[in-house]
């Protein structure tokens, strides 16, 4: 199949179920369940923008082995040209979400086809790791498939080690091999876009990593969702059944997040890509730079989630009539401000790319890490601050849109219009700024853009760990000993 459309996607997934809970409830069909429908069309969306005459070039290439058009976030960079070409693809598909759905399917075509690039890396734990993990990143690419993940284990205690000690009745363990594969048993989080994918891979553990003894932990392999003995444990839906003028962003971009449960499931071996050994599993994301792959993509998405921002803080200021109060324009600059480091943090990311070992263009790890880092410890939270201090009582002031079709709809006309607005689209306007910045959904986005790279006090300790530190001391050094 080459590149496919949103109704292929809804087909395949509603004609292959995962287990999925909610709310003390099985789901049978995540295509047409009110908590995950619309989750569902948004990211039909993106696959029919693969098929848009206006768009089909940017999100396409010729597949290598089939010839067909597939998607361009599949492809394994060999040039800063690439490089830039997924760009403008996973551009256009973000701004399908304002950048607010974090999980769309390029974010782990990336991943895969880091792994894909990297593939000797895998042979290393053993010969065949290497062929399978290039024949399933042909077969995701050549189906089209979306894909969810996990990479955390949950643990009955926190410690302040980087390496978790993990007990096997919680953390996912491998519970035994046979000829045909291996059985695992335990759980993981967090499979945000789980219950609506086709297939999960799971991570070696990245940020959380393991300890020597915990081999039986240290694997990685990717299933089908529907495999059976896996289930899906969503949170509460954050989409309510409100109209997308009430919850423009709720009503469309639920993308859920899941704990997953795996009963004594069973792995083949084809789908098995590492097994048992606690360093590769440890060094996987930074020997393979698949890490720079997916970091290339978050980045590339929060610039157009900020440059998003930017323009619904501005709207909202010429709404009120507010764009020449100082402290306005302080507030909006920190955002241009913000912007402007994000696009040059990709943008750096890209002219600093370097083959790797095995041939494959991946962009700039510094940067990247700097952008995601600054960007889920400041830079999101005071924005979504700006956008509450700017919008102040008019986020409070909100009509549904129901009321503008009752008998008080003249007297909604009449106050609520402004100098630059009328009452409804001053409205509609304010009720997009209460989505992003005081709704569920906006203190979902909140709380994801901190964490979803894992931990931010853990993620600093590996950078600082692993950051060359030794030219700004030698400088130093020389500093200190020059004469005169």
């Amino acid at each position: 199949m080459p590149a496919r459309t949103g109704q292929q996607y809804i087909d395949h997934l509603s004609t292959n179920p995962a287990e999925v809970w909610i709310g003390g409830e099985k789901v049978d069909d995540v295509t047409t369940h009110p908590a995950f429908r619309n989750g569902v069309r948004s990211l039909a969306a993106l696959y029919d923008l693969q098929h848009n005459p206006a768009t089909e070039d940017a999100m396409t290439f010729k597949s290598p082995s089939s010839g067909d058009s597939v998607g361009r976030s599949f492809i394994i960079p060999k040039t800063i040209q690439d490089l830039v070409d997924r760009r403008e693809m996973m551009t256009n598909w973000a701004w399908e979400s304002c950048g607010m759905m974090a999980r769309t399917p390029d974010f782990l075509n990336c991943g895969i086809s880091g792994w894909a690039g990297s593939a000797e890396y895998f042979s290393a734990n053993r010969p065949e790791f290497r062929d399978n993990v290039l024949n399933y990143h042909t077969y995701i690419r050549e189906n089209d498939l979306t894909l969810t993940h996990t990479l955390v284990n949950l643990q009955r205690s926190r410690n302040i080690s980087i390496s978790d000690r993990l007990e096997d009745r919680v953390a996912l363990t491998v519970v035994k091999e046979t000829d045909a594969g291996i059985v695992v048993h335990g759980s993981r989080i967090l499979a945000t876009l789980g219950p609506i994918s086709d297939e999960i891979a799971v991570y070696p553990t990245r940020t959380h990593l393991l300890g020597d003894e915990a081999k039986k932990q240290a694997f990685s392999f990717a299933l089908p969702c529907a495999t059976p003995g896996m289930k899906f444990m969503c949170r509460e839906s954050l989409d309510y059944g409100r109209s997308s003028f009430d919850h423009p962003l709720g009503s469309r971009f639920e993308e859920m997040d899941a704990v997953v449960f795996f009963d004594n499931v069973f792995v083949p071996w084809e789908r098995v890509f590492l097994l048992g050994d606690v360093e590769m599993a440890n060094k996987f994301a930074a020997a393979t730079q698949s890490t720079s792959h997916t970091g290339h993509q978050v980045v590339n998405r929060t610039v157009v989630k900020t440059e998003f921002l930017l323009g619904l803080t501005s709207l909202m200021c010429e709404t009120l009539g507010s764009t020449q109060v100082p402290h306005v324009q302080e507030r909006i600059g920190e955002i241009i401000v913000n912007l402007e480091m994000l696009k040059a943090c990709v943008r750096a990311a890209e002219a600093d790319a370097q083959l790797n070992e095995w041939g494959m263009m991946c962009p700039s790890f510094g940067p990247l890490t700097a952008a995601r880092t600054v960007f889920a410890n400041s830079m999101y939270p005071r924005m979504a601050e700006i956008v509450q201090l700017l919008g102040s009582s008019s986020l409070m002031v909100l009509p549904a849109e129901s009321d503008f079709h009752s008998e008080i709809a003249p007297e909604l006309e009449r106050y609520l219009a402004t100098e630059t607005a009328g009452a409804k689209d001053r409205v509609r306007l304010f009720h997009l700024a209460w989505d992003v910045a005081c709704s569920a959904f906006g203190g979902r986005q909140i709380l994801y853009e901190r964490f979803f790279g894992g931990d931010p006090v853990r993620n600093t300790m590996l950078l600082y760990q692993g950051y060359d530190k030794t030219n700004a001391m030698d400088r130093v050094q020389r500093f200190l000993e020059r004469e005169g």
